[in-house]
């Protein structure tokens, strides 16, 4: 299949594009800057909101995965609410095409504030400009979908552990004050517990979402449980021979973070395990 990416240059894009070609499916790669993609796609550098014709723009693609947002770990970037309109109007040009899968990258954000595993039907009560738009995206697009008859999947991501200093979570500030030859790394009491799951099994999960068309719908990319943060940015630092310390209490935890949540993954297990037969 041809797989049309857009965000490729992005922290996860360039991961998932990586695991879509390492399954031998050909991608076009699409941001606004293409220099850290790997170049075994076809890298396409423009902005694709000023596309008029993406579907033919971009080589007739079978399946389109969404991955573009900008200011993603800003939860309250004025960014979110902003760009909507521009990420619903070009969904909706990809509609319109002959494309036959489209596939979006969606976060626990838009559930909101919510206690326990996060089911496929579980309420969204979104709370962040983040979460707000992606819930607004999430449910346009599937509107667009059932009127012009494709194939909708909405990727659910948690909580990414990667060592890249390029990204905004937790885990990347940590390594990038670790290269920065810091003693001290501020921190919560990190007694939330959370979905945690590696860079490359997250990219490796939405790259086998995308290749197969059996499970659609909203799919979790998760781990399946939760842990505590404190104890996973612990082994994180001792995985990777760290040698900065957490200062414990030196900010608090945001408000809009429940206590313990995490993803029901019997979908990307089925993925996964049928990948794994077939």
């Amino acid at each position: 299949m041809k797989i049309l990416v857009t965000g490729a240059n992005g922290y996860l894009g360039q991961g998932i594009v990586k695991h879509i070609l390492d399954t031998g499916n050909e991608v076009v790669a699409v941001d606004f800057s293409v220099e850290q993609i790997d170049e075994r796609a076809d890298r396409m550098a423009c902005n694709l909101f000023e596309v008029e014709d993406p579907y033919h723009f971009f080589g007739e693609p079978d399946v389109f995965l969404h991955l573009a947002w900008r200011d993603g770990f800003i939860h309250y970037s004025d960014a979110h609410i902003k760009d909507l309109p521009n990420h619903y109007e070009f969904l909706k040009r990809i509609a319109k095409s002959n494309i036959k899968t489209i596939a979006v990258m969606g976060s626990m954000h838009e559930v909101g504030f919510y206690e326990g595993c996060i089911k496929e039907d579980t309420p969204c009560n979104p709370i962040t400009p983040y979460g707000i738009s992606k819930n607004a995206l999430r449910e346009l697009t599937n509107i667009l979908c059932n009127k012009y008859n494709k194939q909708f999947m909405w990727l659910r991501g948690y909580y990414i552990v990667g060592n890249s200093e390029h990204g905004s979570s937790i885990f990347s500030k940590i390594t990038a004050a670790e290269k920065e030859h810091k003693k001290d790394f501020p921190f919560t009491m990190g007694k939330n517990q959370f979905d945690f799951i590696d860079y490359e099994e997250f990219c490796e999960q939405v790259a086998r979402a995308v290749i197969q068309n059996e499970i659609l719908g909203i799919i979790n990319i998760c781990s399946g449980h939760p842990e505590k943060l404190s104890d996973r940015v612990e082994r994180f630092i001792r995985d990777n021979n760290y040698q900065v310390k957490l200062n414990y209490g030196s900010f608090p935890d945001r408000p809009y973070d429940s206590q313990a949540v995490w993803g029901d993954a019997n979908k990307i297990k089925s993925i996964l395990t049928n990948m794994k037969v077939g």
